[in-house]
């Protein structure tokens, strides 16, 4: 047996020396070292030899194991060793060649990122956000926001409309709690939504004043110009309480802007109308690019300012305080006219976006140019 160990030996070892490749080493390997190989056998069989073998054989067993297995970890780096140094000279790269760019990663587009700013603006703020259906119903677009039918201020914000047949025969209304809605004379109509504050009403179903809310989300209209799309996106606001006043709303807005577009902007209220606030008022703030001013020095001469158009002075929102009208749909949940006010406000996404980055053109955000779009 102690013979026949020593011939496994030397034709392993004959055969290691003349193996090509680390291919070949492998199949060595499994010859003289696998679980089916000879010597594995040999010592798997020590057990069943007489008493006086098991040592020796065991021993020298072992030995050439270990020895076969040394051969061949060292003859396997020698061969992959020789294998990359032929591989690296018989190629060749040309280092007067441009590498290949790195493939640059993805961000946010910019919309989505003037969003989040804004939140994050009025989370400090203490500001609660909320989402809401875009699919929404005449009741909660319109009429619980003080646009009766039939009210003008309906024909500014015409819509898409969902197909009636699609809903059934005299389909009921729902509120947020679910149950159904005992609604004054008018139309039952389901729209895309035309503003996002619908949710005013929404919220105010579901929990008892104070409240403070924004409301960010896609809304649709019918207009399609430079400054207009049938789809964009708002964020409104609202806050209620016993002794919430228009001065609350101009100290909000003042901090959201100076957050926004500087530290140094101020805020300018100009009387407006809304249906669903009174008063109602525009609000403005300072021209970042030109402070105020309405001129900027190019080139040695003083010019008007082509962002605010020489005026100092840039519309970013409406607002205003919650119609007493609006707080009558909601009564029953605790907003009494008499006992609550607040005021709310609404501003578009994409004109906060323009005026901050100095985008012309409202469409150009929804083009997919990627050459605008690495911009931001």
């Amino acid at each position: 047996m102690l013979e026949r160990i020593e011939e496994l030996r030397n034709e392993a070892r004959t055969a290691i020396d003349a193996a090509p490749d680390a291919a070949a080493l492998e199949d060595i390997r499994v010859r003289y070292l696998g679980r089916k190989a000879e010597l594995t056998a040999i010592l798997r069989g020590i057990g069943e030899l007489p008493p006086e073998q098991r040592g020796p054989v065991g021993k020298t067993g072992n030995q050439a194991r270990v020895e076969l297995e040394g051969l061949l970890g060292a003859a396997k780096e020698k061969l992959e060793a020789a294998e990359l140094n032929a591989r690296i000279s018989g190629e060749s790269i040309d280092v007067t060649l441009p590498g290949t760019p790195p493939v640059r990663l993805g961000h946010l587009h910019p919309l989505t990122r003037t969003r989040r700013e804004i939140e994050d603006v009025f989370v400090g703020l203490g500001y609660k956000v909320m989402e809401g259906p875009e699919v929404e119903h005449d009741y909660y677009n319109f009429t619980a926001l003080n646009h009766p039918p039939g009210h003008p201020a309906r024909m500014l914000q015409d819509t898409f409309y969902v197909d009636p047949a699609s809903l059934g025969a005299d389909p009921e209304l729902y509120g947020t709690d679910g149950a159904a809605l005992e609604l004054p004379p008018g139309p039952r109509d389901v729209l895309l939504r035309t503003h996002t504050s619908p949710m005013q009403v929404r919220s105010m179903e579901d929990a008892t004043p104070p409240i403070f809310i924004i409301v960010p989300g896609r809304t649709y209209r019918r207009d399609s110009d430079a400054t207009h799309t049938p789809m964009f996106n708002q964020i409104e606001g609202l806050a209620v309480g016993e002794d919430i006043t228009l001065a609350d709303l101009k100290g909000t807005l003042l901090t959201f802007a100076r957050a926004i577009f500087g530290p140094d902007r101020e805020l300018r209220l100009r009387p407006h109308y809304f249906p669903f606030t009174e008063p109602s008022v525009e609000v403005d703030v300072s021209c970042f690019r030109c402070s105020g001013t309405g001129v900027m020095t190019v080139g040695g001469s003083e010019e008007r300012c082509n962002l605010c158009k020489g005026t100092g002075w840039l519309e970013i929102l409406g607002s205003g305080m919650v119609d007493p009208n609006v707080f009558g749909f909601v009564r029953e949940h605790g907003y009494d006219p008499e006992r609550v006010q607040g005021f709310a406000f609404g501003m578009g996404i994409e004109r906060i976006a323009m005026l901050k980055h100095g985008v012309p053109d409202l469409r150009m955000f929804f083009d997919d140019d990627v050459r605008m779009l690495e911009q931001f």
